[in-house]
């Protein structure tokens, strides 16, 4: 989640709906300007004992983020505690039960995106090993209880807690238990968003059946392949899911602001603290008549951070937010961006992924969307085609886009490469999640400890 800043004299009060839209509207660059953004969390565990650190225990959280410092990376502080790191690669930042993420620097190619991650990962265990660390690439806590883990002393991590259980059963599960992989990507205008905003959509199944990784709930298989994807579906039913209008007629950056605007409010962040505004309307906000900041009219910032407290499985801000991946291993960090990458970053390819797509209902969305948590790669298209015959096709596909791209690193190889983990789940029908399952009835014999020595960074 996103790590606030304060933007004082530089950011303005938002005096009409055009600049709620503009913020969209000035996202929109050419193609040679187009970057490639990839976030990845990481569960951190005790080696001696698999327990999670608290962050202010010896050897926890804070002295994790501090030990970074040496590699070049900024302290950010919110309330007197370090709660972030901003660097060259972005930022380093704490989700709220300790997970650690990377969100990555906007980068040209994956090449570097791949580079990145690979010296975030290095740090992170040189500094794991002084202090006794691990790091688990897993989308699901697969042994803890909430009550078995910290909370990080973040203002909005404590608005969010005590409104998720108003509106959802599992929301807490989404902010303690969960890890995932994210992809941001760029587009030229508006009319180039709402393609890739449909097709993204559409896919985002997809992406989760080659992603699913947490078949595992305190101790146990829980019936899922994607339980962090299954935890989506009972969060929050303001701020999650499909959205249906993207398909519509008339979709673009206005309908996206009405979206928006009826999500229901969290906080807001002013002089370096978070105010409980959860329920609120940001469109009362617009009038000055919120009643957590009566008399007050929103700031730009005040926008955009609404804009980061709405979860639909792909998200609009001044870029597309890719959300449908559960958290994994080196490769399948570099696997994610790739398949977007191919996807959307080519004309030809992108054509093709909506050809693919372009005549499906709402009501294949919506059940497609609910079958893949189970299912993965088992799910059904529309008239019952087969999903990992989907799949085949629309990494052909992103391969395609890839390649047109023609990205080349030192050796002269192109980005193709980066999918070879996807197609080997595509050439197995397995999923992550079912590899695990088979070691954890097979080899492991129950013993899910196992998990921690074979999945960890």
């Amino acid at each position: 989640m996103s790590t606030r800043t304060d933007t004082a004299g530089e950011d303005p009060t938002i005096e009409d709906r055009g600049q709620l839209i503009r913020v969209f509207e000035q996202g929109s660059k050419p193609p040679e300007q187009w970057r490639i953004g990839t976030e990845h969390e990481k569960f951190v565990y005790r080696t001696a004992d698999h327990r999670a650190p608290s962050y202010d225990e010896p050897g926890g959280i804070y002295d994790l983020l501090m030990a970074l410092t040496a590699y070049g990376w900024k302290p950010v502080e919110e309330g007197g505690k370090v709660i972030a790191l901003s660097g060259e690669d972005g930022t380093v930042s704490l989700e709220p039960a300790g997970q650690l993420e990377l969100s990555g620097a906007p980068l040209d190619n994956l090449h570097q995106t791949c580079a990145e991650t690979g010296r975030h990962l290095k740090q992170v265990r040189e500094v794991g090993e002084k202090l006794g660390l691990g790091f688990l690439g897993l989308g699901m806590w697969p042994d803890k209880k909430r009550e078995d883990l910290p909370i990080m002393p973040k203002g909005r991590y404590g608005i969010m807690l005590r409104h998720m259980p108003r509106v959802g059963d599992l929301g807490l599960d989404m902010m303690l238990r969960t890890c995932t992989i994210q992809t941001n990507l760029d587009y030229g205008s508006e009319a180039d968003m709402v393609k890739k905003f449909r097709v993204s959509l559409a896919l985002q199944p997809l992406a989760t059946a080659l992603f699913a990784n947490s078949p595992f709930l305190e101790g146990k298989p829980n019936g899922f392949l994607s339980y962090r994807s299954h935890i989506w579906t009972d969060t929050d039913p303001h701020r999650t899911g499909m959205l249906p209008f993207v398909f519509e007629q008339g979709f673009g950056f206005e309908r996206y602001a009405d979206y928006a605007l009826d999500v229901p409010m969290y906080f807001v962040y002013r002089d370096g603290r978070y105010i409980d505004a959860a329920g609120q309307s940001f469109r009362d906000f617009l009038k000055g008549d919120l009643p957590a900041l009566p008399g007050e009219k929103p700031r730009e910032s005040d926008w955009i951070d609404h804009l980061s407290t709405a979860f639909p499985e792909v998200r609009l801000k001044s870029f597309l937010e890719m959300r449908g991946a559960d958290g994994g291993p080196w490769n399948r960090i570099c696997a994610l961006p790739a398949l977007w990458v191919g996807l959307l970053y080519d004309d030809a390819a992108l054509d093709a992924a909506w050809d693919e797509v372009k005549h499906w209902t709402i009501e294949d969305h919506h059940r497609i969307r609910e079958e893949v948590p189970k299912l993965g790669l088992g799910a059904t298209g529309p008239r019952g085609r087969s999903f990992l015959e989907l799949g085949r096709r629309i990494l052909d596909i992103a391969a395609s886009g890839l390649a047109a791209r023609a990205r080349l690193d030192s050796v002269g190889d192109n980005e193709v490469g980066f999918l070879d983990p996807l197609r080997e789940i595509i050439a197995t029908g397995k999923t992550p999640a079912e590899r695990l399952l088979d070691r954890y009835h097979g080899e492991w014999k129950g013993d899910l400890s196992r998990i921690y020595l074979e999945e960890s960074f």
